[in-house]
């Protein structure tokens, strides 16, 4: 069993507050799945986009919600962009006391109508894959080989698992993409993609993957920016801080899903993950979604300059946190790690690793079990 009530909490909590909350993630992250848990414990009416009588009836908007009252749950919500300016007539009634909870999986017409139709009257909760605690699971290793996505974790068998990973791929190269708005041919945006997962972990470079692809540089950002706003990767941005060195300015990137990662480079179980040559990329793509899910926090950045300094983790309004990824028995304290404590002022300076003891290293500078965070 899954513990997912976190969301279940912030999405009520959202809902008092607020008259319509959006709770946006990737296909099959289990968005449907916690809105119908909310349905069974309050008198709600619920719209399915991808149900073509549903679909009918959103094209006059105004008749079908204008009458409801309490949670109105209007799923696949990028499907009717055009519900969102009724959406905020609806908001904006005085005395109203229903609530709507849009689900969604990103897309350029949602994300635009929500900011734009529905400033100041929607609350934005993005759901992300499985967490080590919502996994109930004490070892993070199956996790970290299935990935986040509920279906893929909870498979019969590690085979079975890769399997949905493969078709989920699939599905989403050849229908989502195209239903999200993005027009891109599936076989390009299959290679690309797996292009990507060489890169998971390190400096982005747009015009080199152009150059592999024999395609234009802003094609391959164009990809890059709808695997983005799909929630399949993340864009890491560099902190610049004012010191005599020259700094990275181009963005990390990192794979948001360890299963989908293996699954395009072909890893069906732990001895071939740990036999691989991306192994320590794998898992420090890992770890850091852990953390970032966990700390709940979207400030973050990576540090590093031209010389091999580098910080993989700076969170400034999390107390001047930085944070360093190791998959090693006993990591140690290393000089780039005394830099940016110096550079950045750095009040801890926690190393992530796969242990299970917690220990100070020295005065602010702790090893951290991943499963304790």
């Amino acid at each position: 069993m899954l513990n997912r009530e976190h969301y279940k909490t912030q999405l009520v909590e959202a809902l008092r507050h607020n008259p319509i909350v959006a709770l946006i993630g990737a296909r099959q992250i289990g968005k449907t799945t916690l809105a119908r848990e909310l349905l069974s414990e309050h008198a709600a009416t619920y719209f399915d986009l991808e149900d073509p009588t549903v679909a009918a009836l959103m094209e006059n908007p105004m008749s079908a919600l204008g009458s409801l009252k309490g949670l109105v749950v209007i799923d696949e919500a990028q499907r009717a962009p055009e519900i969102f300016p009724t959406l905020r007539v609806l908001a904006d009634r005085s005395g109203a006391d229903t609530r709507f909870l849009i689900l969604g999986s990103a897309s350029p017409s949602l994300t635009r109508q929500a900011s734009e139709s529905l400033a100041g009257r929607v609350a934005i909760i993005e759901m992300h894959g499985l967490s080590i605690k919502e996994a109930n699971t004490d070892s993070p290793d199956k996790l970290w080989l299935r990935g986040g996505f509920p279906r893929a974790f909870l498979a019969k068998s590690a085979q079975a698992s890769f399997q949905w990973r493969t078709d989920f791929i699939r599905t989403f190269l050849e229908q989502d993409l195209s239903n999200l708005g993005f027009g891109m041919a599936p076989a390009k945006m299959r290679r690309f993609w797996t292009m990507l997962a060489h890169y998971n972990g390190q400096v982005w470079n747009a015009s080199e993957v152009a150059a592999s692809m024999g395609i234009a540089p802003n094609s391959s950002r164009n990809y890059l920016d709808a695997l983005e706003q799909t929630f399949m990767v993340r864009q890491l941005l560099p902190w610049h801080a004012n010191v005599k060195k020259r700094l990275v300015k181009t963005p990390k990137l990192y794979f948001r899903d360890s299963g989908l990662f293996h699954a395009l480079l072909h890893i069906e179980n732990q001895q071939q993950l740990l036999t691989h040559p991306k192994l320590g990329a794998s898992w420090e793509a890992f770890a850091l979604e852990q953390v970032l899910t966990a700390l709940q926090t979207r400030d973050a950045y990576f540090y590093a300059a031209h010389s091999g300094m580098e910080l993989d983790l700076y969170l400034p309004n999390l107390g001047n946190l930085g944070i360093e990824f190791k998959r090693q028995d006993a990591p140690k304290i290393t000089r780039s790690m005394r830099e940016a404590i110096k550079d950045l002022s750095l009040k801890e300076l926690w190393i992530i690793y796969p242990g299970n003891r917690e220990y100070e290293l020295e005065k602010g500078i702790w090893a951290k079990p991943l499963s304790t965070i």
